[in-house]
């Protein structure tokens, strides 16, 4: 059960509204994770504008699947991983790639394990990285415009992760079977 509320667009906050409607029109329903972030309308067409910002950066549909991910497990976010392993299947993203994160194991190219170590570098140094894995990261072809394109990512997962985890948002339904729980590293 939530601990927080999960708002439908008769309950949401009226300044809410326009954008859980904005919701079900792209989905066909409201994400659980939009009815918690509808108690503060702010902070539901922040995540949206984000979403909606990082899928139209530099990354195909693989990276946004690695950086995403990559949060998600790292968070360790119960909501967010079975998400993204359907929404990765939606984009047609080979299931090697999703297996791969979900489990902590090594990504099928080295381009995307490099970005999966780099993104992973930032979250836990928390934007800290060494000139060794800056240049380990340029080195796979990225550029300093996908340096920026991370941080955008982490923006919005970190608003998804962290509200996730206090008002314990159930899965919804549709990604119930990807269910997920942390492994130890």
């Amino acid at each position: 059960m939530s601990t927080l509320k999960i708002h439908t667009v008769e309950s949401a906050p009226v300044k809410s509204k326009p954008f859980l409607e904005q919701s079900l029109k792209a989905n066909g329903r409201i994400p659980g994770l939009h009815g918690v972030l509808a108690g503060s309308p702010e902070l539901l067409q922040a995540y949206q504008t984000l979403h909606k910002l990082f899928t139209e950066s530099s990354f195909n549909k693989e990276e946004l699947t690695v950086v995403w991910q990559t949060i998600n497990v790292e968070h360790e976010c119960h909501y967010c991983v079975p998400a993204h392993t359907g929404i990765a299947n939606i984009m047609k993203v080979a299931p090697e790639i999703t297996e791969a994160l979900r489990n902590r194991t090594p990504l099928p190219t080295e381009k995307l394990q490099t970005l999966h170590n780099f993104t992973l570098s930032v979250v836990r140094n928390r934007g800290r990285v060494t000139d060794t894995e800056l240049e380990a990261f340029f080195a796979a072809g990225y550029k300093e415009q996908q340096v920026l394109e991370i941080i955008l990512g982490l923006s919005q997962k970190v608003i998804s992760n962290y509200t996730n985890h206090i008002a314990n948002t159930p899965v919804d339904g549709v990604f119930e079977k990807y269910a997920w729980e942390t492994t130890t590293v």
